[in-house]
């Protein structure tokens, strides 16, 4: 998904959030200035997520490394870890219990501290209470579930910490009931905002609910051409692929591929895309989203 006007807003918006507080004011003057002329000039096909990569760079460059999200990622992973027994639990005594995994997901994908500026533990309860019930879109999952039955590969891409729990609970009941479906799971290749990488799933044991891969990519989302090669032949040779969050959105849509978004609308564009009120939940497919 190319850059718009409300991603590159938002993207200007980060920068500044970010150095709000610091004092040299001539020195953040110099920063602004300098991002503004990169986003200016910017390869306008490139999506809000690729550019984060090299605004990351030039924030260095000023600022020194950005403070670490080892203790935030760390914090949910644990929070998520503590509920799972009853979770899970929760989710098995639905009459789907593969369909109640994948909204429980969903709702996972409020934790997103790119997005989410009053995220905390006690909002995450709050959605799970509104959104146990709020069941995928009809059509969308219908087809979902026809398709698995014949599928023989799923490529499921995690986005972000704690959430990654109940993606481990989502691909367990995925496994037991379709037990000839080769399953893998794709996290990021390097530490970036609070995203899944290696070291997070391994912490939460979703390497023990199916093999796990790193993309080989720092970029919030899978962009296919910053990826590694081998990720992106795994996704391209996926019969189905369940895509979690917005920066999976904004990296992938336009590729044509056979991909169920699971994501929150937490921003204004994906609000006005799907019409949708702010934390509503959607599953949709990459080839019948209208243009």
């Amino acid at each position: 998904m190319r850059i718009n006007s409300f991603c590159l807003t938002c993207l200007i918006q980060m920068q500044e959030a970010q150095i709000h507080d610091f004092q040299d004011e001539e020195k953040k003057m110099r920063f602004m200035r300098e991002v503004l002329s990169f986003l200016s000039s910017c390869d306008r096909e490139l999506s809000a997520p690729a550019l984060v990569k090299p605004l990351s760079e030039i924030y260095e460059r000023y600022w020194g490394k950005a403070e670490s999200m080892e203790h935030t990622k760390k914090t949910f992973n644990d929070f998520l870890l503590s509920m799972e027994e009853d979770l899970e639990t929760q989710i098995r005594g639905y009459k789907d219990p593969l369909g109640a995994a994948l909204r429980f997901a969903r709702t996972g994908n409020y934790i997103d501290y790119a997005s989410v500026r009053d995220l905390s533990e006690e909002g995450l309860m709050e959605l799970f209470e509104k959104q146990s019930g709020d069941e995928l879109d009809e059509t969308e999952y219908s087809q979902f579930r026809r398709e698995l039955h014949s599928a023989a590969k799923l490529i499921y891409l995690t986005d972000n910490c704690g959430e990654i729990v109940l993606d481990k609970i989502a691909v367990r009941i995925l496994r037991e009931q379709y037990p000839l479906l080769n399953v893998k799971v794709i996290v990021r290749g390097a530490p970036v905002v609070n995203d899944a990488d290696m070291d997070a799933a391994e912490y939460v044991g979703l390497d023990r609910a199916a093999q796990v891969m790193s993309n080989g990519s720092a970029i919030a989302g899978t962009d296919l051409a910053d990826i590694s090669e081998m990720a992106r032949k795994e996704i391209e040779t996926a019969d189905l692929i369940i895509a979690k969050g917005q920066g999976n959105f904004e990296t992938l849509h336009g590729c044509g591929l056979n991909i169920y978004y699971l994501f929150l609308c937490k921003c204004s564009w994906f609000m006005k895309k799907f019409h949708a009120e702010r934390m509503q939940g959607m599953f949709v497919n990459e080839r019948r989203i209208p243009r």
